[in-house]
C-alpha cells in the first residue's frame, strides 16, 4: 500500500517539475534569439582569413548580443586586402555592414589579428581612441607595434553589448566611415 503511495508521490512531483524545467529552456531560448548574427565574408581577403577568424572569435568569446559568422554568401560585412598608403580601415555604418580594409604593409609592421579585431570593432559601432593603452583594442595603432592584444577591453564590450541590446537597429546619428590613421 506505501508503495502504491510512493509511487503517486513521484508521479506528481514529476508533473510538476516538468514545466519548471520547460520554463527554463523556453527562457534560454528567448535569451538566444535575442543575439544578432553579422555575416561575413573573407573571399577577398583569402591572405588575412585565419587572423579575421581569429579576431571575429576575441569578439565572440567577448559579447552576448551580436555573433559574428564567417559565410561568404549573403554577408554584410566583406574583408578585402591589398596596398594602401593609408593603411587598413573599415568603411561601414557600424551596423554590421560595410567593408574593411587590411593593408599589406602596415600587417607585416603590427599585429594583424589586432588590426583585424580593431576593425571589426568600427562595423560593430566603436570609434577609433587612439590615446588609449595597449589594453584598450580600439587605441588601434597608438601604443604602437609592440602592442598585440587583440582582445576588447571590458568598456569596449560592455558598449558592444549596449549597442547590440536590441539587435540590429539602424541609428542615422552615429556613423563610422573609413577610419585610416593608426588603422
Amino acid at each position: 500500500m506505501s508503495r502504491k503511495f510512493a509511487l503517486a508521490g513521484a508521479v506528481a512531483l514529476a508533473l510538476a517539475v516538468t514545466p519548471l524545467a520547460a520554463g527554463t529552456a523556453s527562457a534560454a531560448t528567448e535569451q538566444e534569439a535575442a543575439v544578432t548574427t553579422v555575416y561575413y565574408s573573407t573571399a577577398s581577403a583569402p591572405t588575412f582569413r585565419s587572423v579575421i577568424n581569429a579576431g571575429a572569435a576575441n569578439w565572440n568569446r567577448s559579447v552576448t548580443n551580436v555573433r559574428l559568422v564567417e559565410r561568404n554568401s549573403g554577408a554584410s560585412l566583406r574583408y578585402t586586402e591589398g596596398n594602401d598608403p593609408r593603411g587598413s580601415y573599415a568603411s561601414t555604418n557600424g551596423h554590421g555592414s560595410g567593408t574593411i580594409f587590411i593593408d599589406y604593409t602596415q600587417a607585416r609592421q603590427y599585429n594583424p589579428t589586432r588590426i583585424a579585431a580593431h576593425e571589426t570593432g568600427h562595423a560593430l559601432g566603436l570609434p577609433d581612441h587612439y590615446s588609449g593603452p595597449c589594453s584598450e583594442l580600439m587605441s588601434g595603432g597608438g601604443p604602437g607595434p609592440s602592442c598585440t592584444n587583440a582582445v576588447p577591453n571590458a568598456t569596449e564590450r560592455a558598449r558592444v553589448n549596449q549597442l547590440w541590446a536590441n539587435g540590429l537597429v539602424a541609428n542615422s546619428e552615429q556613423r563610422v566611415y573609413e577610419t585610416v590613421y593608426g588603422f
